[in-house]
């Protein structure tokens, strides 16, 4: 199939110098389309409401006052702080209202994702001339006193954001961060058979690397159950400063990139607006008849090749429409345009070309004496739902339906006594996904996301019910592969996480495995969308949606063969660092406080989860009805490994994660056989916000309850799974923390034995032990030859591993039991 490349034939000499040369021949289908009277008066109206929405944009930037001009503009008029992005806004605009009328003309359910974050005053513009931003906020009225709250709030204090944030009706993809805007498209139209993401991509976004790899989306999009995405690539020619890669690629080059990509892409460019109004309405009417074409065969007779759908390349002026010259320097079609084209408005002549640049608009046409955009204009809009501002997809809250789960006490490892069973945690959980994946088959409401890793985690049980999902080609040596599967892999983390994020989002659930040290690859996304969560917590026309679930796992204590560069816990300390209200970060230590963990977080809305817990083989201490008290209350005493019980502990062994857990057991042992008069609490922690004052988190512990658990003076030994500054960042306000010591991870990683991973930290039992003989007073003297035997064995340890590659028989061994520690 080839590309389409639409020429404007009225295209000014001075643009032509800008674009790619002209490719001979267009198809025939394309031509002779919206050429009619009737046609021709529909693109006049929408050419008005495109500047409308321009007008509004404007407005949204500079003004706080006088919002139809009225009078002459004056300084008072203005912001003192100009905030805000003008160069892709009209791109965006003209993008919106051609959308608008293939919605309105064939009944679409369509949504609209702005890439270039900077766009906000566009998509604002258009959520507010849809009548949906009137809807949800009362006061910005359909009038000349609601334009003037529209204009006064953008970028203003107390106001809103200058990006397409969760304060706008119809955004899902907030876009102050690039390069997100396909992943999450193609997440909400999986299982969304109805529903088209129009994708508006920033050709400075498209220089980013998600951005970049996020192309390949369309490997994994069945017309047969989802929906589609139109990628809309905005070529405007620069960034902030500097030229953009793709806007300067010869046409051949451009196309095909697109091409190979797996695309057919329409080109469609101009400067006079009629003419490219027109182009930009003929290709969409081939681009929606295409999409309706794939989906009816599809539907008809099945997947049968991946197809190749099309897109849309809009090359267009930036700042397009603003002021072409400001103090005799280029403005319009550079990046001079990128920001706000006039900032020192103390300048009256910039006032005045403000005022000149907002009237060639046609305001006293557009808007009528109250201030309402006039109703032959209005009428162009959809209606209800079929606004792309009042989607419900855009509000996934609307359509989430809580998942069918299966009894995880059905999964439950049998524990007869503490540490007897040896069980692979996240097989276990494995288990529990397949089946919620078998449960909400009908209703396609739940896929798990990972790049590359299902199995690697032991989630490899989801492959009893269901395979990995490609539209590509697919060989008879392939395991597990099929155009319909619901397990999305990718080798990817920006692309399993953007998916999620707009599978999440647009109302349904999901769950993403990952390796522990790589999860940090998408720091800055989960930023972004705890910050979003954070953001819909407070506006109440926002309704809650799933919660987005990591499992971490091939944790750092147990990378011990892939080595150092696999061994990072850092990712909850990043996690840590956001908003209470919205984070949840759960060490369960062993298999049962994993399905507990797991149910929890499933049925929870409007968190980011974080479970961390190792898929190897390892000691399982509590039953289930145990683990589920346990996790209920997040933190507690392990009495069968306390011997403190109507006493005074003389120290307290806390721990949080699974390794850890083991270790401090392996400790209590120790201790209890050669220290028998030692009184012991240990503590274990599954929820790890429980650490926090209640004042500070949800979860958090008061002050009392807290000195109750750790004691106000007593010593705490505490294990951690991740860098020990975390536990003194959520406890240093509490009585105790100066008597506080953890040990934690300390960078020091190699390939190694397990054992040696935990030594290498210190994190190991005997520097445990030695840590509460150094801590304990009453110990003293007597305690010399334990700890010198402590000392030995680590010698030992060290001699052992170098000989033979695996950890000793004592250490490999080990099961809660009592027996006296040797010589």
């Amino acid at each position: 199939m080839t590309s389409m490349r639409i020429k404007s034939p009225r295209l000014p000499r001075l643009r032509k110098r800008h674009l790619v040369k002209q490719t001979a021949g267009m198809e025939p289908a394309i031509q002779g389309r919206m050429e009619g009277a009737e046609e021709t008066a529909l693109l006049r109206k929408m050419d008005a409401y495109w500047r409308a929405a321009n007008y509004l944009s404007v407005g949204q930037i500079y003004l706080m006052k006088n919002p139809l001009l009225r009078r002459p503009l004056k300084r008072d008029d203005i912001k003192p702080r100009l905030l805000g992005h003008w160069g892709t806004t009209p791109g965006l605009n003209f993008i919106y209202v051609h959308l608008n009328r293939v919605i309105k003309e064939h009944d679409l359910s369509m949504i609209y994702l702005a890439g270039p974050g900077h766009g906000g005053p566009g998509v604002v513009a258009n959520a507010y001339l849809e009548g949906t931003y009137s809807e949800v906020y009362h006061e910005i009225s359909q009038s000349e006193r609601g334009m003037q709250r529209l204009f006064k709030q953008f970028s203003f204090p107390g106001g809103i954001p200058s990006h397409a944030a969760p304060e706008t009706p119809g955004s899902i993809n907030e876009g102050g961060e690039l390069g997100y805007v396909l992943t999450h498209a193609f997440g909400a139209v999986f299982d969304n058979p109805e529903l088209i993401a129009a994708a508006v991509i920033g050709d400075g976004e498209a220089e980013t690397g998600p951005l970049a790899t996020s192309w390949h989306s369309n490997k994994f999009l069945n017309p047969v159950h989802d929906g589609a995405v139109l990628p809309i690539l905005h070529l405007n020619g620069y960034k902030i400063a500097g030229p953009t890669v793709l806007a300067r690629l010869p046409h051949h080059e451009l196309r095909s990139l697109l091409e190979g990509y797996g695309y057919k892409p329409y080109f469609v460019e101009g400067v006079e607006p009629l003419a490219t109004h027109r182009l930009m309405a003929s290709v969409l009417d081939v681009v929606i008849a295409e999409i309706t074409g794939i989906q009816q065969k599809a539907r008809a007779e099945g997947f049968k090749t991946r197809p190749m759908w099309p897109m849309i390349v809009l090359r267009s002026p930036k700042g397009w429409t603003g002021p072409k010259v400001v103090d005799s320097v280029q403005i319009e079609g550079t990046f001079r345009a990128h920001q706000v084209p006039m900032a020192d408005m103390d300048k009256p002549e910039h006032i005045r070309i403000l005022e000149r640049w907002m009237k060639s608009y046609q305001p006293e046409k557009l808007f009528d004496q109250k201030g309402s955009l006039r109703p032959e204009l209005a009428e162009l809009a959809p209606k209800g739902d079929r606004r792309m501002s009042a989607n419900p997809n855009a509000n996934g809250g609307q359509l989430l339906r809580d998942l069918q789960l299966p009894d995880f006490y059905d999964y439950a490892v049998k524990v007869l006594r503490p540490g007897a069973a040896q069980v692979s945690a996240t097989t276990v959980q494995g288990q529990f996904i397949r089946d919620v994946l078998r449960l909400n088959e009908e209703r396609k409401n739940f896929r798990v996301f990972s790049p590359d890793e299902t199995a690697s985690n032991r989630w490899s049980a989801v492959f009893e019910v269901t395979e990995r999902c490609s539209t590509a080609e697919i060989l008879p040596s392939d395991y597990k592969v099929s155009p319909d599967g619901r397990v999305m892999e990718v080798l990817s983390e920006h692309m399993c996480q953007g998916w999620l994020e707009g599978y999440l989002l647009t109302g349904r659930h999901g769950f993403f495995s990952c390796y522990e040290a790589f999860i940090h690859i998408v720091d800055s996304m989960f930023n972004q969308h705890a910050k979003w969560l954070e953001a819909t917590r407070h506006i109440p026309w926002r309704k809650p949606v799933a919660s987005l679930n990591y499992l971490l796992t091939s944790h750092v204590w147990r990378q011990d063969h892939n080595g150092f560069s696999h061994q990072d816990p850092g990712f909850i300390d990043v996690v840590a660092n956001k908003r209470s209200e919205v984070i949840r970060i759960y060490l369960p230590p062993d298999a049962n406080t994993l399905l507990s963990v797991t149910d929890h977080c499933l049925r929870s809305r409007n968190y980011v989860n974080v479970i961390v817990a190792g898929k190897q083989l390892a000691p399982q201490w509590l039953d289930m009805d145990a683990a589920v008290k346990h996790c209920t209350l997040g933190i507690g005493i392990w009495d069968w490994a306390s011997n403190d019980k109507g006493f005074e502990p003389d120290v307290v062994m806390a721990c949080a994660g699974d390794v850890p857990t083991m270790e401090t057991l392996a400790a209590v042992d120790l201790m209890r056989l050669n220290f028998p008069d030692l009184k012991i609490r240990m503590v274990n922690v599954v929820d790890l916000m429980r650490l926090q004052p209640a004042s500070e988190h949800p979860h958090g512990m008061t002050d009392k309850n807290f000195d109750v658990l750790f004691t106000k003076d007593k010593p705490v030994i505490f294990a951690f799974h991740g860098y020990p500054m975390l536990i003194h960042k959520l406890t240093y306000r509490r009585a105790n923390h100066s008597n506080i010591h953890v040990r934690g991870y300390k960078e020091r990683g190699t390939t190694t034995t397990p054992f040696d991973m935990v030594v290498l930290n210190d994190l190991d039992r005997f520097h445990l032990v030695m840590d509460v003989i150094d801590r304990v007073p009453k110990l003293g003297s007597r305690a010399a030859y334990v700890k010198q035997a402590l000392l030995r064995k680590l010698i030992d340890h060290k001699r052992y591993i170098r000989e033979h590659g695996e950890d000793m028989p004592e250490v490999r061994n080990w099961k809660w039991s009592g027996e006296k520690f040797g010589d």
